[in-house]
Order: structure tokens, then sequence, then C-alpha cells
């Protein structure tokens, strides 16, 4: 090889000075990415920077450690009564249905001395402090309403310790206490809430207000409100002397504390007289949590005292509180029938085909509290009674209930109230050759936490002679009810 050749190939193998530069530059980047992925990895994942993107916010207790909010338990709840010396002895009955000594808190205030023992189960019992010092100048009303209004600020300075929510109702008032807590967690108890329900009377609305929560029907106040309240109530209660009651007082002391009053449908002051066949067995879609003036309506199931009625309504309540009084509607389209299934309560079958808008109008086997049987005394819509003697329903009330654990069902039984029927003529089935309706469903203790929506009922095939069979359930994709 020739010595030109020899050094043209060596200045060839030899690199350039903008190879050279190329080569550090790539080194540089390397480094740079390597160190700044050390930083990352390196980097605590609690960080304090507010604004920077996609940060994900924690809940912190007290301590600073990261800790998720428990749900609201029935722990976190007090419960005030207001109750009379008077009525103790008969009205004492009604807690006793609901309240649980070992679950529960709760405080009874009266306004003088009872007899009372430790082994009835019933909530702490005390003496409302004296109100001699208020004015009241209701002609129409009692003064008790100063004592009662005040419950909760006396509870309140009891200094009870881990308590979320105060439920006010009256010794006359039983709570689905699980439902309420189900209401109650659909609320920040860290916020402001007033929450109740409205009088089922449009006159009393007029008269009282339409943004005050009824005390019979019971209500609940998150603590932080409570205690807000407690601290100015007493000056409130006495700028309005006049007021009647004591909601009508606790809901002017919130318009000063500028709270308004967030309705929830299953609180039920019950100001009507009669039989609440048609209220609930029509109960809107929403969990029942409060039942009030038990002394002044009918017992709801027939040939009972009215405390034994409530205690027969517990047994479907043990086994599936959510779903308790819920209506579904179905039909039995070859023997013609409206079937409207209040679960746990009564079954109503009719003759001929209603739609469901008609079905789900509470009928009116009731009347207004001052005592007219018109349409036009409600706060919602209602149907009359028919006149048609074909179109009376067949009522079957709830008897007895049982839990198949292998299918993990509920088997509930209704049967059938044998009161006289008008003579009809037309040329159908007749409801009254049974003696027996029989519904099965699987608890649904997560019904509330979906979107409210009716269960579908769906009759089933039986061969078995004098009853029918009843499935009812959460609506299957593309179930409607149709007539």
């Amino acid at each position: 090889m020739k010595d030109s050749e020899k050094v043209t190939c060596g200045a060839q193998a030899r690199p350039s000075a903008s190879q050279k530069l190329m080569v550090w530059l790539i080194l540089f980047m390397c480094v740079t990415y390597i160190v700044y992925s050390l930083k990352l990895v390196s980097t605590p994942t609690s960080t304090t920077c507010s604004h920077a993107p996609f940060s994900v916010q924690r809940l912190s207790a007290p301590n600073g450690t990261a800790k998720r909010e428990r749900k609201t338990e029935l722990r976190h709840v007090v419960f005030g009564i207001a109750a009379s010396a008077k009525l103790w002895e008969q009205r004492k009955n009604y807690i006793k249905i609901w309240y649980k000594e070992k679950e529960m808190r709760g405080v009874v205030w009266l306004d003088g001395r009872v007899k009372s023992e430790a082994k009835e189960g019933l909530p702490r019992v005390m003496i409302s402090s004296d109100t001699s010092n208020f004015a009241y100048r209701n002609k129409q009303g009692h003064r008790s309403a100063i004592r009662i209004s005040r419950i909760v600020s006396e509870t309140v300075r009891l200094g009870l310790k881990d308590v979320r929510w105060l439920v006010m109702g009256d010794d006359d008032t039983v709570f689905v206490t699980e439902n309420l807590v189900r209401v109650l967690n659909k609320y920040d108890h860290r916020g402001m809430y007033y929450i109740g329900s409205l009088s089922e009377s449009h006159l009393q609305n007029i008269f009282f207000s339409y943004g005050m929560a009824y005390g019979g029907g019971g209500f609940a106040i998150s603590y932080p409100l409570a205690k807000a309240l407690e601290k100015m109530q007493d000056r409130c209660i006495q700028r309005y002397p006049a007021l009647y009651g004591s909601d009508d007082r606790m809901q002017a002391c919130m318009a000063e504390l500028g709270v308004p009053l967030t309705k929830e449908l299953g609180f039920h002051q019950y100001d009507v007289y009669g039989n609440l066949l048609g209220l609930l067995g029509s109960h809107p879609v929403t969990p029942l949590v409060s039942l009030h003036h038990l002394d002044l309506v009918e017992p709801i199931f027939p040939n009972m005292s009215r405390v034994e009625s409530l205690q027969r309504l517990t047994i479907p309540m043990k086994l599936d509180s959510a779903s308790l009084i819920q209506q579904s509607i179905c039909y039995d389209t070859k023997r013609k029938w409206t079937i409207s299934v209040s679960w746990g309560f009564a079954i109503q079958i009719f003759r001929g085909i209603f739609s469901p808008r008609e079905i789900e109008m509470p009928s009116r086997t009731f009347l207004n509290w001052y005592k007219r049987a018109d349409y036009t005394a409600y706060a919602f819509n209602t149907r009359p009674v028919t006149r048609n003697p074909c179109q009376k329903p067949f009522v079957f009330y709830f008897s007895k209930a049982k839990l198949n654990s292998t299918l993990q069902q509920t088997v509930t039984e209704y049967e059938r109230h044998r009161v006289s029927h008008p003579e009809c003529r037309w040329k159908m089935a007749d409801p009254s050759v049974l003696d027996k309706v029989v519904v099965y469903k699987k608890p649904d203790p997560h019904l509330w936490d979906r979107a409210p929506r009716r269960n579908c009922c769906r009759v089933m095939k039986s061969n078995k002679k004098g009853r029918v069979e009843i499935d009812v359930g959460v609506c299957r994709d593309g179930e409607v009810t149709e007539p």
C-alpha cells in the first residue's frame, strides 16, 4: 500500500470536531435525564403545592395524618324527644318500639317528674328548665311551645361527644332509624343543615310556613348549626312571643341564621284523621323515616291496637328497612287486575287496568286536619275513593315474614281484610276468591344509594288455589310498568 493511501485512511478513522460535539451533547442529555428521574423518585408524595396540576386533595385528620371520613352511624345521632308528664305512661310505648338503648343516644325532655325504670330501655329522662321569663302571647296555643323549642339548646349544653346530628321528635313519633341514617348520610354534617318536611295539610302550611319543618314528623339539625342556634336561640325566642308552636319558633330562628329548610319527604307529620291506607299504600319514592300523630289516626293494621300495629310493622322493618312501605305496581293481565304492593304493609288488588300515574297517587281514605274531605285540602295530589262498586280495592294486610337464607330472599305474606264488598256485575275474575298474597323479594340495603326509582313487581305463575305470588325487585333492563 502506498504511503499516501495510509494517510488518507488514518484521516477517515479520526472523528471530526462536529462528531465530538454531538457525542458530548448526547452524554449531557442522558446525564440530565437520569438526574431528573432520580429527583422525581425521591420526591415525597405529599406536596404542599396546591396549584400543581392533577393534584389529589386528601382529607386530613386533626393530627395531620391522611384519613377518610367515616359514614354517619346511629352513634353519631342524639335524639331530643319532647314529652308531657301527663301523657308519659301512654306515649312512652311508642318510643319503646324504635329506641334501642345500646345503639342510640337520646334525651326525653319533660315538664314534670315521672316514674322511670332503667329496665324499660328508654332514653335518659330530664326536666326542661323554667321558661316563665319568656313572653307568650298566642291565645290559641300553649306556652309549652317555648319549652319544647329550647330542647335543641338544652341538649347541646349537655356537652355530649362525637355528635354529628341532633334529631328532634315528639313522644308520639316513631322513627325508622336505619332510614334516618340513610337520609343523613346524603349531607355533610360539618355544614349547617336543617332537614325535615311539611304538613300534609295545605292550610296548615299556609298558616304556619311552607319553609318550616314540622316538629312531630321530626327534623334533623347538623351539630354546627345546633351550636350556632344555642348561642342565639333565647334572644331569638324573645322576639317572637306571638307565634303558635315550637316548630315555627325554630324556623324563625333558622331564618335569622339564614339557613333554609332542606326538604326530605320521608319525615311524616300526618296532620290527618282516619285511615292511613291511602298514604302508606302510595308512599313517595323516598325512605320512610318517621310516623306521627299515631293517637289521632286509626291503627295501621285492622283489629289491633295502635302499639300492636306498629310492633307488627317492625317485622319487615328488620328484614329490609330500606324497602319498607315502598310501592310497586304491576298487572295480572290474564285476570285484568291492577296490583299495588306496599312492601311490608299492604297489597291492593283492583279490578280493571289503572295507569301507574293514577295508582301512585294517594287515595283519600283519610280526612284533612280541618275535617274536610275535598281535594283542595292537601299539599300534594290525591285521588278520590272510587264510587264504582267494581273498582273498590281488595286489601291484603301484612301478616308474617321470614328470610330464606339459602336464596337470600324475604318471603312476606298478606292476608285479605275480610270486609263486605258491594255487588259487582262485571264479567271478570273476582279477587274475593283469594285468601293470601305471597311476595318474594331480596333485601336491598343499598336501594337509596342509587337513583330513586320504584321497584318493579311481577305476577308469578302459581297453581296454588286461593293465593297470588308476586316477585318484587329492582327493575330489569328495559322493564316498564305498562298498563
